[in-house]
């Protein structure tokens, strides 16, 4: 196909590995969201940020009875259709969901085919929609007069009859990866026709002319959740271990962000750096010239934030800290032997009120700002990427900016990047040349008297 022509890439969280077999066991991080348009339907935040995790009035949801009826759906549903499948941590919050479901073994349906995890998140959410459709009384208000057998809204129809549905939806979604709430809405709609030619007779007109009729009404409601989910699969134990911690501690964070909102969202182009591109590549050219090629300046240009022709920077965390005296923290291979210097010197600085401003990328960097922290020293740290809408920080870095004492800045616009992607020479360069110019000094600083 000519490049030209070729539709550019649509990086999503929502798109499947095309390395990996969803129907194999291991761990997945999954994460639903609800539809575009309902606020907050599972539920609210509520609780106290003094009280400890395990305290009946620390940072939790309360759920609406929808809330309570998803909550029901993913503890109990999943594992009976699919016994191999545990959720072992989860959270359901206001307007999503994380759970972290595992795979003890190869996936399989009840008829012993391997089945895609695509099925299973399709065949839950038939679940709940069935049953949200009946609790808000839309399924049984639809034009056609449709009504229900039994109380749905406190039994759980979708995963246990979505046998049809999941073969459905999940193959769509092996496929494309991204529309099981469209495919589960085509899986009801089977299994509803399935079940009225059953009952007026399989092979009857009658039976399918209701059954048509059944497939315009289910058409016409609208679903629980937005197309789609992210997964996330854990390479290691350090890994899970985070995404577990990232799972138990979002009621906390959620209310963390509510109640220092100036702080705790991304504030977009409040930095200017005052430093042009043209300088930037000047002082690229000095630094890293044989990495500096066209490709590597066309990126540069595409992703870096601008505005008036000069560099800009989101920032996330305590804006305040820019007003303190800052110090940039580049540790350069030349004076790998002087590092015992330079930590000493910047952590001396940091006890007087100075604020530390780094983009750790070097393990001598590391070292310096995590020591800083631990201390109680405010930094300012420079992020390798953009914030995207919806940014979540990891805990730790939450409840430092939380107390003030963080503040990351970011002069890239975001870019999905996967786990294995490392940034280049001349990125690294930029953010070192940002550091000192933010700061107004070189980095060279702590070899002064």
């Amino acid at each position: 196909m000519d490049r030209e022509i070729r539709k550019p890439t649509i990086h999503s969280m929502k798109r499947r590995s095309q390395a990996h077999d969803y129907d194999r066991c291991g761990y997945y991080h999954i994460t639903i969201s609800v539809a575009k348009g309902l606020r907050q339907p599972l539920g609210r935040v509520v609780g106290r940020l003094d009280k400890p995790d395990g305290d009946s009035e620390a940072p939790h949801v309360e759920l609406t009875p929808i809330g309570r009826m998803v909550e029901e759906e993913l503890r109990e549903s999943i594992r009976r259709v699919y016994p191999m499948l545990e959720v072992q941590d989860y959270v359901v919050m206001p307007e999503h969901l994380h759970f972290l479901l595992v795979a003890h073994s190869d996936v399989v349906s009840r008829s012993g085919k391997k089945t895609h995890l695509g099925h299973v998140i399709a065949g839950f959410k038939y679940g709940c929609n069935r049953r949200y459709w009946v609790m808000t009384g839309a399924l049984a208000e639809s034009k056609s007069g449709l009504t229900t057998e039994g109380n749905l809204a406190t039994k759980s129809p979708g995963t246990v009859k979505a046998g049809t549905a999941e073969a459905e939806a999940g193959t769509a979604e092996a496929k494309a990866g991204t529309a099981e709430a469209d495919t589960a809405v085509a899986g009801t709609e089977e299994a509803d026709t399935a079940g009225t030619a059953e009952r007026h007779g399989r092979n009857s007109v009658l039976g399918d002319s209701v059954a048509k009729e059944r497939l315009v009404a289910i058409k016409e409601l609208s679903p629980l959740f937005e197309a789609g989910y992210c997964d996330v699969m854990p390479v290691d134990a350090e890994q899970l271990a985070t995404q577990r911690a990232y799972i138990h501690a979002n009621p906390r964070c959620r209310l963390q962000r509510a109640m220092n909102r100036a702080w705790l969202q991304p504030q977009r182009h409040t930095i200017d750096t005052a430093v042009s591109l043209r300088a930037l590549y000047g002082y690229l050219q000095r630094e890293c010239p044989q990495q500096l090629n066209a490709e590597a300046v066309a990126m540069l240009g595409k992703r870096l934030l601008q505005a008036n022709g000069r560099i800009m920077c989101d920032s996330y965390g305590n804006a305040q800290l820019l007003q303190r005296r800052l110090l940039p923290v580049v540790c350069h291979r030349k004076d790998a032997a002087l590092f015992a210097q330079q930590k000493a010197r910047c952590l001396e600085e940091a006890a007087k009120g100075s604020v530390l401003v780094s983009a750790r990328i070097s393990k001598g960097e590391q070292e310096i700002l995590d020591t800083a922290l631990l201390s109680g020293y405010p930094v300012i740290r420079i992020e390798d990427n953009g914030f995207a809408d919806i940014y979540h920080p990891s805990a730790n870095h939450m409840d430092d900016c939380a107390a003030g004492n963080l503040l990351l800045i970011t002069p890239w616009a975001y870019q999905y990047r996967s786990h294995e992607e490392s940034i280049s020479v001349p990125f690294c360069k930029a953010m070192n040349c940002i550091a000192q110019a933010i700061c107004r000094m070189k980095d060279s600083w702590w070899k002064e008297a």
